[in-house]
């Protein structure tokens, strides 16, 4: 079988995202966080998502990986958690003192690896890259729903 001229799109794609998520893992490393960290901590500090279970689809994990990450990060002092007097099935979160202050030294990080990301390209590439990312996100999730719309 011939070699194809150029290598597959998603080959190249799924490369450059392990480089660039290994890159942002080490950085957020070496401030004792992660990148499943980071975006926790992210949507709690956001308010933004009232349930659980909004904050996991939110993050593209199942809501028993969230309970996990939720877990740990309680063991380490850096978010509370307690369930809403009125309806006891739901459960909040918030970040203690020590989750701010490790949230604001993420942020940090996540910033200085944006930048350097950012700094590569120019304004008018940036809006289309994140064009070109939209659109292949739309034909994975258009390819995905096909089965489902025939089914």
């Amino acid at each position: 079988m011939p070699r194809p001229a150029t290598p597959p799109i998603g080959l190249e794609l799924a490369r450059t995202a392990r480089l660039v998520g290994q890159a942002f893992d080490r950085a957020l490393g070496e401030e004792g966080g992660s990148a499943a960290t980071w975006q926790v901590l992210l949507l709690v500090r956001s308010g933004e998502w009232g349930q659980q279970s909004e904050m996991a689809a939110a993050m593209g994990v199942t809501s028993a990986t969230l309970t996990h990450h939720l877990n740990s990060l309680e063991r380490q002092g850096l978010v509370r958690r307690w369930r809403e007097e009125s309806n006891r099935r739901v459960q909040r979160v918030e970040l203690t003192e020590a989750g701010v202050a490790q949230f604001d030294r993420l942020r940090s990080v996540a910033m200085r690896h944006d930048a350097r990301l950012r700094a590569v390209l120019s304004e008018d590439e940036l809006a289309t890259l994140r064009g070109l990312l939209e659109r292949l996100r739309g034909a994975v999730d258009a390819a995905a729903a096909a089965p489902a719309a025939s089914a």
